[in-house]
């Protein structure tokens, strides 16, 4: 078993608790569920954290409006610029307007019409959006030279401490609804979900196992603990975009090393046949 972080606060310069504060009023304190389908077929106690009710329809809000609260005034004035292939871009956006801070957010071509409209409807007039390459990587390299060139601030989807602790946030959620917990399981894409919460649960619900969870087709992370360090994929399936990045970040990676005690990895397959099932049964 993996050791317990003592202060992984103090390691990797994190601090939950401000980041909750900065947020107490900006985000909703999503509900943690019961679900009675799951919890009967697998003869457990089964709860769902429901950031689909977030205020942007994911936890990305938590992250952005961290990080762009605690820029210097100065910089936030500078302008910030993010890429997105969607969820990191409406909370990057709702934050936008909330700071009243302009914005530009790249998006790949290929982004569906129905998340460029949300996040023009979470940013208004605080927001410009463009749309670069046919993948988030051509897309956020877009976007860096553009931060470089009009001396902007780049506000990243997941590597940056400011980023996990507001990711980590969920986690101070989960554990003031419920404790005793033996199992969290937690969606790993660029890694600032799980770094934030497995760090938080390490400090204070050390006995819960943290377990990592993404897709077959873009093992990112698994790849990255084999090797020792973060690795580039040559190319991965795109199917569950949310989680699908061809590498993740250093400073997630560095937390991640320490607080997962599992990684598994999902076949893109089974996602897809699971959607439709459970929304067939309307068992969620």
């Amino acid at each position: 078993s993996k050791p317990i972080l003592q202060n992984p606060f103090g390691h990797f310069g994190l601090d939950f608790e401000k980041a909750a504060e900065r947020l107490r009023k900006i985000v909703t304190h999503t509900p943690l569920q019961y679900n009675q389908h799951l919890s009967r077929k697998y003869n457990c106690q089964v709860y769902l954290k429901r950031e689909d009710l977030q205020i942007v329809r994911s936890y990305k809000l938590r992250g952005a409006y961290n990080m762009m609260s605690t820029l210097a005034p100065g910089l936030l004035e500078r302008g910030v610029v993010c890429a997105s292939a969607g969820n990191h871009a409406q909370g990057f956006a709702y934050s936008c307007k909330k700071l009243q801070a302009h914005g530009v957010i790249f998006m790949p071509v290929i982004t569906p019409k129905q998340k460029i409209v949300q996040t023009r409807m979470f940013g208004e007039d605080w927001v410009d959006i463009r749309l670069e390459g046919d993948t988030f990587d051509d897309c956020a390299i877009a976007a860096k030279k553009f931060t470089e060139e009009k001396n902007m601030v780049f506000i990243p989807p997941f590597d940056d401490a400011r980023i996990i602790e507001g990711q980590g946030t969920v986690g101070v959620e989960i554990l003031h609804d419920l404790s005793n917990i033996d199992f969290i399981f937690v969606p790993v894409g660029g890694g600032g979900l799980s770094a934030g919460v497995g760090a938080y649960f390490k400090m204070h619900s050390p006995q819960t196992k943290i377990i990592g969870l993404e897709p077959e087709g873009a093992p990112s992370m698994t790849e990255a603990l084999k090797a020792g360090h973060p690795v580039l994929l040559e190319s991965i399936d795109r199917f569950v975009d949310g989680a699908s990045v061809k590498k993740v970040g250093d400073l997630t990676f560095a937390v991640c090393k320490e607080v997962l005690d599992e990684m598994h990895l999902v076949p893109e397959g089974k996602v897809c046949s699971t959607i439709l099932k459970l929304y067939n049964e309307d068992a969620i």
